[in-house]
């Protein structure tokens, strides 16, 4: 689903942020929107983005030098080597249904939703929400940073 992007770090949290493209998902709108969100993360969560085949990411080499963050590109008709994805996309259709124009919603109606998945327990976290990973990644790198820091 475009518009959709995940945050992850060491171990992955199944964090979703969602990109509010409401002019459309040409290649330039899409790269400033996710340089955009994905500069909110801190940059030690900015490892890596995995991406299908779309056409909407003919910038990624732009992406890559502004976020300093490298986008992997899946195999053509390879949904398995993005399953998280796939899977978060089958979370997304209960709320927007296939064919739904992403363009009429607005950041915070999106944003919403977001916190919704992120608050909603997951199997493949043990049942802990993707909010609860993210939240235990960010104080363990905020930890050892600490740690790091009083030497």
């Amino acid at each position: 689903m475009p518009g959709v992007t995940r945050a992850g770090g060491r171990s992955n949290t199944r964090y979703v942020m969602l990109l509010h493209l409401p002019e459309g998902y040409m290649p330039s709108l899409v790269r400033d929107a996710l340089i955009t969100k994905i500069q909110t993360l801190p940059e030690q969560l900015r490892r890596s983005l995995t991406w299908d085949q779309g056409s909407e990411m003919h910038l990624h080499a732009q992406f890559t030098a502004a976020a300093t963050m490298p986008i992997c590109f899946c195999d053509p008709h390879a949904p398995w080597q993005r399953g998280s994805n796939e899977n978060t996309n089958g979370l997304l259709r209960q709320y927007f249904p296939k064919g739904t124009d992403l363009t009429v919603h607005t950041a915070e109606h999106l944003d919403m939703v977001a916190v919704e998945l992120n608050d909603r327990p997951r199997m493949t976290l043990g049942w802990d929400s993707p909010a609860e990973r993210m939240t235990q990644l960010l104080n363990t790198n905020h930890s050892q940073q600490q740690c790091c820091n009083d030497r």
